[in-house]
């Protein structure tokens, strides 16, 4: 994959990144570079920004493009960004594609607006929003439907990608969703549809299983980023096992992070006790930690770091 444009061959760890706020609820720049720094570190092979769990909803368009000219900035090229576009305007989808293209990012992440429901809606809304950016826009699908409230099927799916080829990658994040994704990637290998990149989202809780039917990476946002970049290594090296051994050490967290609802709170505390932001705030309204939350959070960051001392990967 050439860094300038997001392409099938998008494989790896595109980090969902979280959006550091001050405690005051304001956009954290000098916080955002240090998560930044601190992603690329951890050895991702990408980032993507105002995805679900960056609460790109609660940022003004000001506060977004500004966000996405400080990542952009800061990774200086040593990672692709996608950015995550997703609006209930069209005007607003295409002019913020357009500004992060012209500004370095690789691709842009589109989910169906809330509530499309049938196969025909999402169908004719994503033909609006890929005429409108153009050939030239890389489009990744996330398929998210426990917040989009649409699902799309696998035919209609492939309906998108014969029609549209800028549409390069789709963000599989369906419960449940193995077996979709083992049919989108049959339709890879039969011909029905041409080569996609396929990267799994729901904070990595099935990783190891999406591996082992076909998937391409993740692209969800987590705490340890090392953990998902190590399964992927792992798996690529045809160590299974191992790749599965290690996921597992990290299992209670990975499950105690994926509470919906609460779960944005749970990253931002750990990646504040580990150094990577300045502040765990959320931006209001949203979830905070109780002090029994902290306590039983500080707990299972302990277990992890039993479970990994233990080396058995």
């Amino acid at each position: 994959m050439l860094y300038n444009k997001l392409d099938e061959t998008a494989a790896g760890v595109f980090i969902i990144s979280a959006t550091p706020f001050k405690k005051s609820g304001a956009l954290d720049i000098e916080s955002t570079k240090k998560l930044i720094d601190f992603y690329i570190e951890k050895g991702v092979h990408g980032i993507t920004i105002l995805g679900v769990m960056g609460e790109a909803p609660k940022l003004s368009s000001n506060e977004a493009e500004l966000f996405v000219s400080t990542v952009l900035k800061q990774v200086n090229q040593q990672v692709p960004v996608i950015v995550g576009v997703s609006n209930a305007g069209l005007d607003n989808v295409v002019n913020l594609s357009k500004i992060s293209m012209d500004q370095g990012a690789a691709g842009v992440m589109i989910a169906p607006t809330v509530g499309l429901g049938t196969e025909m809606k999402i169908y004719n809304y994503f033909s609006k929003v890929l005429e409108a950016l153009g050939d030239d826009i890389p489009v990744c699908y996330q398929d998210y439907p426990f917040l989009t409230k649409s699902e799309i099927s696998v035919h209609t799916f492939n309906r998108l990608v014969n029609d549209y080829k800028q549409l390069v990658m789709l963000k599989h994040e369906e419960w449940p969703g193995l077996d979709k994704l083992s049919k989108v990637k049959a339709s890879i290998d039969t011909g029905d549809i041409r080569r996609i990149s396929i990267l799994t989202g729901n904070g990595g809780l099935y990783l190891p299983q999406e591996l082992q039917r076909g998937a391409d990476g993740a692209m969800t946002g987590f705490a340890y980023p090392e953990m998902l970049v190590e399964v992927y290594d792992l798996h690529k090296k045809g160590e299974i096992d191992a790749a599965e051994n290690l996921f597992d050490a990290y299992l209670p967290y990975v499950r105690y992070e994926q509470q919906p609802g609460f779960g944005l709170a749970v990253r931002k505390e750990t990646l504040f006790r580990r150094g990577a932001i300045n502040s765990p705030a959320v931006r209001q309204p949203g979830p905070n930690l109780s002090s029994q939350d902290e306590a039983e959070l500080t707990r299972l960051i302990s277990r992890v770091e039993r479970n990994l001392a233990l080396d058995k990967f």
